[in-house]
């Protein structure tokens, strides 16, 4: 099995401990989204896996294997972790065929992969002249030079338009649906929702989840039922009747906490309240990360107090 295992994983950089004994493993065939405040310790954790740094403690390993220690590495892991990296006097294209003549892989990839990526357009521009989200496509393109069975990415949608969002989206579930292992860093919530099905969430270097995504949002955010009425006193009068309380929103509606729509629908509807909508409010991820780590944020604005 290709996976990533984590294990007891701790580094040190003088008195200050970046990762603090953290135990996860990320498996083939979904994508798992990594996150957590800055500072919580991700970047350090890509990095003891890539190689690019040594743990204090603890082991970080590729298919059972320490990045170092495999064969013609490009072949089995590919990442992206900063999009500044490529040679900015080089052409897109020079700088793919240079990591593929350096890695023995075949030159046909390079031009599948600007395809694959949308920069042949751009191909045989210089580096420098890119914007963010064209090096944020290149540098994808590199991770998926050597065809990896895994896929680390760090904050790949940096930078991409509506367009290139919906594409990065597109690829991570492919990659997964082909069975490999995905890793993807991100800050961004409501994208992370939509190509996630596991989360691994750290906060001041430790482990605070390693959970489905669905799981995890249940967990921390209540369920509820979102309701419009022309006969609020009537619908009210019903919950109550029920043990269920209403909450009116400024906008008109009503909200009924920690219940779901199965629940609500047939008691207003067998005492004939009018309704002109009954949806479920489902709670979001962002509601639930915030939940768990609003005492693990390094950095975090105080909120705004009139004098």
């Amino acid at each position: 099995m290709t996976s990533i295992d984590v294990h007891d994983l701790t580094k040190e950089y003088g008195p200050r401990r970046a990762v603090d004994r953290i135990t996860f493993r990320v498996l083939p065939g979904r994508v798992t989204a990594f996150l957590g405040p800055n500072g919580a310790g991700k970047s350090t954790t890509l990095r003891l896996l890539l190689g690019l740094d040594r743990p204090t403690s603890g082991t970080a390993t590729l298919a059972g294997r320490s990045y170092t220690t495999l064969p013609d590495p490009l072949r089995h892991v590919g990442s992206l972790l900063d999009a500044q990296a490529a040679h900015g006097s080089r052409t897109g294209r020079d700088h793919l065929l240079a990591l593929a003549a350096s890695n023995r892989l075949p030159f046909r990839r390079v031009d599948r992969l600007l395809e694959e990526t949308g920069l042949a357009p751009a191909a045989r521009r210089r580096v420098k002249t890119y914007s963010l989200g064209m090096r944020q496509r290149l540098g994808i393109a590199a991770a998926l030079l050597g065809d990896p069975a895994v896929v680390l990415l760090d904050e790949p949608a940096n930078g991409l338009d509506p367009e290139g969002i919906v594409w990065i989206r597109g690829l991570l579930r492919r990659l997964a649906g082909e069975g490999r292992t995905v890793l993807v860093s991100s800050h961004l919530m409501n994208e992370t929702t939509s190509f996630a099905d596991h989360l691994v969430v750290l906060g001041r270097g430790r482990l605070l989840a390693d959970t489905p995504l669905r799981d995890f949002i249940d967990a921390r955010v209540h369920p509820g039922v979102r309701i419009r009425t022309t006969d609020p006193a009537a619908l009210k009068n019903e919950l109550a009747r029920h043990g269920h309380h209403a909450l009116q929103h400024p906008d008109g509606h009503w909200i009924v906490r920690h219940t779901r729509v199965d629940d609500i629908g047939p008691l207003v509807s067998a005492a004939g309240v009018p309704l002109l909508e009954l949806s479920a409010e489902e709670g979001t991820l962002e509601q639930a990360y915030l939940a768990l780590t609003a005492a693990d944020a390094e950095f975090a604005a105080r909120p705004h107090q009139e004098a």
